[in-house]
Order: structure tokens, then sequence, then C-alpha cells
């Protein structure tokens, strides 16, 4: 009776077992669940709607009518949506080289391990990243005011007239870019510094073993070891640029005269005109823009040994 029981029990045992291999293989699915839930009632949905959205003409309430192409037609037809892709382009002009070079000669300079306080540097050039951007542009309304501003009056000190630093078209843009400079580059200067880190101590040893100088190291290692952190870099500031709003929005509504109206400050406009049909396509246009850009970026940056 008793070898019968113990076979039984060991029947039943081994029945079980499936049932908990198969608890097993599932459990991990269940674990990651709610993730793919929440992706996709909030990343994939809302973009399926947007895209849906930008072939209709919709105000926000009542039935959306189909219009195909008619949104996309108008927006590539229209003067000002150009002329908003005009501004973003001349902003990344005036921001993402200069960045590129600033950040990278600050990370360089950060690398070095004979600088005394680097820490405290580090800290420094990351401050402006985390100051909230509205109070920083109230800052500069004040600082760049044309008649009681700080550099105006630093310039009538040396006998130079006032400037419209945010009242002319040509002076808008140049401080608005300056702006996003001072506030963003620091976050460039810690990516190049975490791609120079990266690069062993010993290629540097071998180099000035072989007689390069500082000079030839920096062109010939540095630069080219680097390269996948300024891609990386440059996609990532090229979509910033072509998003900035808060900047324009808050310094100069848009103004002189449109010349500060980004892309990122016309797709605002649509939305707050109930635009809502026209916005989504906006919205799409400048995803295959900034991507075009970015892939080009990518392709022109990309180490040598992985060119095709």
């Amino acid at each position: 009776m008793s070898a019968l029981t113990t076979m039984a029990r060991s029947g039943r045992s081994a029945g079980a077992r499936p049932r908990s291999r198969r608890g097993t293989r599932l459990s991990p699915y269940l674990f990651v669940a709610p993730f793919f839930l929440v992706f996709a009632a909030f990343g994939i949905y809302p973009l399926v709607f947007a895209l849906q959205l930008s072939f209709t003409r919709w105000h926000g309430a009542g039935a959306a009518t189909w219009v195909g192409l008619g949104n996309y037609a108008y927006l590539l037809t229209s003067p000002e949506f150009w002329a908003s892709l005009g501004n973003s382009a001349v902003m990344w002009l005036l921001i993402v080289p200069i960045q590129i070079v600033a950040g990278l000669g600050g990370a360089v300079l950060l690398a070095n391990a004979k600088l005394r306080l680097r820490g405290l540097f580090r800290v420094a050039f990351l401050a402006p990243f985390v100051t909230p951007l509205v109070a920083m542009a109230q800052v500069w309304i004040v600082v760049f005011d044309q008649d009681y501003g700080l550099v105006n009056h630093l310039l009538n000190l040396v006998g130079l007239p006032d400037v419209g630093w945010l009242t002319s078209t040509a002076w808008s843009k140049p401080t608005l870019a300056l702006l996003f400079l001072w506030k963003t580059t620091g976050f460039a200067i810690i990516i190049l510094l975490a791609g120079l880190q990266a690069v062993p101590a010993a290629v540097y040893e071998a180099a000035a073993i072989d007689g390069a100088s500082r000079r030839r190291q920096f062109w010939s290692l540095t630069v080219p070891l680097v390269r996948r952190s300024m891609a990386f870099l440059v996609v990532v500031q090229t979509l910033a640029v072509f998003q900035m709003f808060a900047e324009p929005f808050v310094v100069t509504e848009g103004g002189p005269y449109g010349s500060t109206t980004t892309a990122g400050l016309y797709l605002y406009d649509h939305i707050t005109a109930s635009d809502l049909g026209t916005g989504a396509a906006n919205s799409f246009l400048l995803v295959l823009l900034v991507f075009g850009l970015s892939l080009g970026a990518v392709r022109l940056l990309r180490p040598k040994d992985e060119v095709s």
C-alpha cells in the first residue's frame, strides 16, 4: 500500500509540473504587460490618431471632415509655413555648429586631470541646463531691453548706440540663439565629455610616444573618436531647435514681424486656433524634416570605418 501511495503521489506531482512550467513561461510577459499597455495607450494610439487627424478638418468639436492631403497641400504652399522653417533653419545655423565647437572645447578642458576644481566647473556648466527656462527668459527680456537693458547700458558707456536686440529683425534671432546656447551648452559639454572619457588613455599615450603633438592628437584622435557623441548631439539639438517654442513665445512672442516665429511656435498657433487637422499635418511634416536632417548628420559624422 505504501508503494502504491508513493507512486500515486509521484504521478500527481509529475502531472503538476507542466502547469508550473506554463506559469513560468507566462510570468515574464505578465510583468512587462503593464508597460506595453501604457505605451499603447499613451504612445501608439495618440500617434495613430494624430496621423488620421492630419487628413481631416477638425476644430475639436463635432464630426471631422475628411480632406485627404488638403492640409499638407495648404502647408506646403503657405508662405508662413516656409517662413517658420526658414527661421528655424537660421536658428540651427546660429546654434548647433557653435555648440559643437564650444561643447568639444569645454569637454576637453574638463577632461584634463590637472585642472583644479573640475567638479565645481562641471556643476557650473550644467547649472543653466537645469534652470527653469521661463525664469531665464524673463531675465533675458530685462538684460536685452532696448531702453533700460544692461547690455545697451554697457554699450553706451563705450560710446556705442542702443541696439534693438529684441525689437529688430536683424538681432532678434541671434539674441534668442544666445539664450538657447547659454542654457543647453552645458548639456553638450556633458555628452561630449562622456564620449571623451570612453577613449582609453593608452591611445593618447601611444600617440605621445610616437611624437604626436597635442594639436595632432586633438585632430587625429579626439575628434574622430567622439564623432558618435557629436552625431548624437546634433540629432538631439536639431530636434530641440525645430521644436523651439518657449524661447520665442516668452521673449519675443514670434516678433518682430514674424522673424522669430519658429516651426514649433507656428505649430502652436494652429493649436490655439483650434485648427487641429492642420496642426497635426504640420507636426508630421516637421517629423519628416527632422528625420531627414538627423539622418544626414549621422551619415556625415559616423566613423570612417562604418562608411560602406
